[in-house]
């Protein structure tokens, strides 16, 4: 079945953007492209999206060119999203919107910086970075005269928030709807997230052996990584280490994305969905890896997490990362005239929760050189570090 203006060619139980549950501002459609071909065009055009390439993955901007940030992280997600979408008769439009704009609410410095934001906002609903990313499409962004925000499809804003507290999605309407009557969504939001996993997990072993935090030998105590740098070690006795590592990786993905897509299928099959809207009322994800391959997932980031994450090269970057957006959060609240060029009315709402939303906001959509900047210049003027 091919869906309208796409030229996709769809299996039932994908998304069709002419069975869309629409827009909140209703625009008519446009023959030349498919309405989440729409919603991928705008997330690439909008602000939040450019900025992603000054924020962090895992290395703070300034450590290095070679490191990977939020926008190549996003497009490598993106690439994979896409290629599984192909194979199971998914949506590849939706699914490359959703994985573009899945991190446009992250704050500077990575999760030191929304660990650091949410703490300073515990007294005003906290702060979470996939709300954030609706928010940014929702009611941020400002491109369009008619509208708010993008005025993205709700498959495209359903794929965007991965998860919401039963407080917050008591607020958001339909879309909250899933979260308080435990449903899914649709395959292609499904397999954005774990698109999100699979990149993540793979591309910081290559960052972290680049940066020389971890090592052949820890990885090797992996069986996932050991099996394919024997396999490549063993085919290529002469290539130098640093093709020999990008070979490893680039095998890792494909183990685990053809396992994804096998084991998908299969799990399709079974279940036997006749449309988006039986896959949502499922009683778990369809999307998902066999158990040994989910294991050896599982295995990858726990190594990652006790060894990159927990490096002491990364905990001073996070040390001073915490640092410095408390000490904006701080500043901005005290002396909210400083923001009143940049944020209008907002800067000085008499209600304070808005206030310090409006804080939050303009905090979170920092790249992580402004911060430093703005920190330089409001906190420690004069310094030259």
């Amino acid at each position: 079945m091919t869906s309208q203006a796409s030229g996709l060619a769809l299996a039932p139980w994908a998304a069709h953007d002419d069975r869309s549950r629409g827009r909140v501002y209703p625009e008519p459609p446009v023959r030349s492209r498919s309405e989440f071909q729409r919603d991928r065009d705008r997330i690439i055009h909008c602000a939040a999206f450019r900025r992603l390439m000054y924020k962090t993955q895992v290395f703070v901007n300034y450590e290095g060119d070679m490191y990977r940030t939020r926008l190549t992280h996003s497009l490598e997600v993106s690439q994979i999203g896409r290629s599984v979408a192909v194979a199971l008769g998914l949506n590849e439009h939706l699914t490359e919107a959703i994985c573009l704009a899945h991190d446009l609410g992250h704050t500077p410095f990575g999760h030191a910086g929304q660990n650091a934001l949410n703490d300073c906002m515990k007294d005003y609903g906290g702060f979470e970075h996939n709300l954030q990313s609706l928010r940014v499409v929702d009611k941020l962004e400002e491109k369009y005269a008619e509208f708010p925000g993008l005025n993205l499809c709700f498959e495209t804003r359903e794929g965007i928030l991965k998860h919401c507290s039963r407080r917050n999605a008591a607020e958001l309407g339909e879309l909250g709807e899933r979260f308080l009557n435990r449903q899914q969504p649709g395959l292609e939001a499904q397999l954005a997230n774990l698109a999100d996993e699979i990149a993540y997990n793979n591309h910081d072993i290559d960052d972290g052996l680049r940066a020389g935090m971890i090592g052949v030998e820890q990885l090797s105590e992996l069986d996932i990584f050991n099996t394919c740098y024997q396999e490549v070690v063993d085919r290529y006795p002469e290539l130098n280490e640093r093709k020999v590592i990008h070979e490893t990786v680039r095998r890792m993905i494909n183990y685990v994305v053809c396992d994804l897509i096998e084991n998908t299928g299969k799990e399709i099959d079974r279940v036997s969905p006749a449309s988006i809207d039986d896959v949502r009322r499922h009683e778990k994800t369809i999307v998902g890896m066999s158990e040994g391959v989910r294991k050896a997932h599982r295995d990858l980031k726990r190594f990652l997490r006790q060894t990159l994450y927990s490096h002491e090269r990364v905990k001073r970057m996070t040390d001073q990362a915490d640092h410095i957006m408390r000490s904006l959060f701080s500043c901005y609240m005290s002396r909210p005239e400083i923001l009143s060029e940049r944020l209008g009315p907002a800067a000085g709402d008499p209600a304070e929760e808005n206030r310090v939303r409006a804080v939050a906001d303009y905090i979170a959509g920092m790249t992580d050189r402004f911060a430093m900047r703005e920190y330089e210049r409001l906190i420690e003027p004069g310094d030259d570090r």
